[in-house]
């Protein structure tokens, strides 16, 4: 038995080269009851991860928690131990008018507005997608024939916006992101310093730039249904190529 890691407590011995990520512990958990074999590798704080198969091939999912800087240390550590295709399931709020509830978003690349990945590589340094990953995805989808579009997201790190300064989402978006979230910048940055495969498939649960009266709601069987579409076609595209 090899020394636990420092904070997602996993033996690397344990941990396979394919693993699925997302911020939610319980959304962890709701991917992991789809493995076979499936045994929990570790636990501390919000960080947990599963081992198991799907369809034959070995596979991990382990959650990163909200936020770059905490999602960071997952991205590490998984690489320290071994891991060599992570793909992030997650949701996002979608900038684009088109972009509804619900929706599938396949990230291409990232905007680096993170406020981690500064301290990582130089401000011109892309924040991109792998593109054998995005292909896998892209078929993965296709195979649902789920409502999808693709591109490049702003990963902010600032979920509510202040009334001092306020927000830049429409800045961003019609600089065309399309859609916003808290991690992806992060973890593609970490995957081309560590050699890493990386992607990333998001569901819509609200559009900050077109939301109807009544504020934001992402707790909808519409979010839930397509939350559990986007687990399987990670898991697909994990396991493809």
């Amino acid at each position: 038995m090899a020394e636990l890691t420092p904070i997602l407590r996993v033996d690397p011995d344990d941990v396979p080269e394919r693993v699925l990520v997302m911020g939610d512990p319980a959304r962890a958990e709701l991917a992991a009851r789809r493995l076979e074999g499936r045994r929990m590798l570790g636990s501390f704080r919000e960080y947990v991860t599963y081992g198991g198969t799907h369809r034959g091939v070995d596979v991990a999912v382990a959650s990163h928690g909200v936020g770059a800087p905490g999602a960071v240390i997952v991205f590490e550590e998984l690489s320290r131990a071994g891991v060599r295709r992570i793909i992030r399931t997650g949701t996002c709020g979608g900038l684009a008018v088109e972009v509804e509830d619900g929706d599938l978003v396949i990230v291409t690349g990232a905007i680096r507005a993170d406020g981690v990945t500064d301290a990582m590589v130089p401000a011109p340094f892309p924040a991109l997608a792998s593109v054998d990953v995005v292909t896998a995805i892209r078929r993965a989808v296709a195979s649902t024939r789920r409502r999808s579009h693709e591109g490049v997201v702003l990963t902010h790190s600032l979920f509510y916006p202040g009334e001092v300064l306020g927000g830049d989402l429409e800045f961003w978006h019609r600089a065309g992101a399309i859609a916003v979230e808290m991690e992806c910048a992060a973890l593609f940055v970490n995957g081309s310093l560590n050699s890493l495969t990386t992607g990333a498939v998001l569901v819509a649960d609200g559009n900050p730039l077109h939301r109807e009266a009544g504020g934001y709601d992402p707790h909808r069987q519409v979010v839930y249904d397509a939350v559990e579409a986007m687990i399987d076609i990670g898991l697909d595209a994990l396991i493809d190529g």
